[in-house]
């Protein structure tokens, strides 16, 4: 059992959904995003999602973008994410990176598997690697018990969602809408369809990100999730790209309200 499905399942026997907290490695710096990280998970995050920073994203918003363009213009590497997961595994929280292929296809992908589990990593979430293209993939992360988390949309048909459900270990990441990630007024409306269907055919653990920002839309979404992940709002909370450091108290803060909303 991966070290992510652990900490869903000890939030199911406490009655709540867990809570997800993504922040992009080197931001604002590597050693302040393991900081960073390492408050979320003081503040009740149950399971870190940490980003390997991407100049060609697909999926992130503009929050998310600029805090990985400062990361890349900063000087972090593909590299630095294996010393920064083994710092925030030490607190006892599962820690999954996010990563688009490319970085791991030019890293090696068996070796990012194995160098991801001598870190103590849980696994990975790949945002743009659909499972029918992924069999290097599952086999790298077969061999070292890793997690592997692809993602679903509302758009998704049942085949594709059945496909998906299979393949994933740990959780299957349903969007909560067709965009990118982003701070919005409500949650996808089609969210709770979504994760429904994705239930049906076979997942057991599904969970909602994109578009969640505050503790009550924490709290509606761990009403049908298993999960909520937050991304932008997180990396918000931690300050401007161009501020001298981040603002460690204000994510605390944020990430505390979240905690909260989804254990009401």
């Amino acid at each position: 059992m991966g070290s992510s499905i652990r900490a869903i399942e000890r939030a199911r026997q406490e009655g709540r959904a867990a809570l997800v907290g993504y922040l992009p490695l080197g931001y604002p710096s590597v050693a302040g995003s393991v900081r960073a990280a390492r408050a979320m998970v003081e503040a009740g995050v149950d399971v870190v999602e940490l980003g390997i920073p991407y100049s060609d994203p697909g999926m992130d918003g503009p929050v998310i973008q600029a805090a990985a363009d400062h990361a890349l213009r900063g000087g972090t590497r593909v590299r630095d994410v294996f010393d920064a997961v083994s710092a925030i595994a030490q607190t006892g929280a599962p820690v999954l990176v996010m990563s688009y292929i490319n970085p791991v296809l030019a890293y090696g992908t068996a070796a990012f598997a194995r160098d991801l589990a001598a870190a103590g990593g849980a696994g990975l979430i790949t945002p743009d690697l659909i499972p029918d293209e992924a069999s290097e993939w599952i086999a790298a992360s077969d061999e070292h018990d890793l997690d592997r988390v692809f993602l679903v949309a509302p758009s998704s048909t049942p085949q594709r969602l059945a496909m998906t459900s299979a393949a994933c270990r740990g959780f299957v990441y349903a969007a909560s809408t067709m965009g990118v990630t982003g701070t919005r007024a409500s949650v996808g409306s089609g969210a709770q369809e979504l994760v429904a269907r994705t239930r049906e055919t076979g997942a057991p653990r599904v969970c909602v990100g994109l578009g969640v920002s505050t503790a009550e839309q924490a709290h509606e979404v761990a009403n049908y999730a298993d999960g909520v992940i937050v991304g932008s709002a997180l990396v918000k909370a931690l300050g401007s790209p161009d501020g001298p450091d981040g603002d460690y108290e204000a994510l605390q803060s944020l990430a505390a309200e979240l905690a909260a909303g989804v254990r009401r």
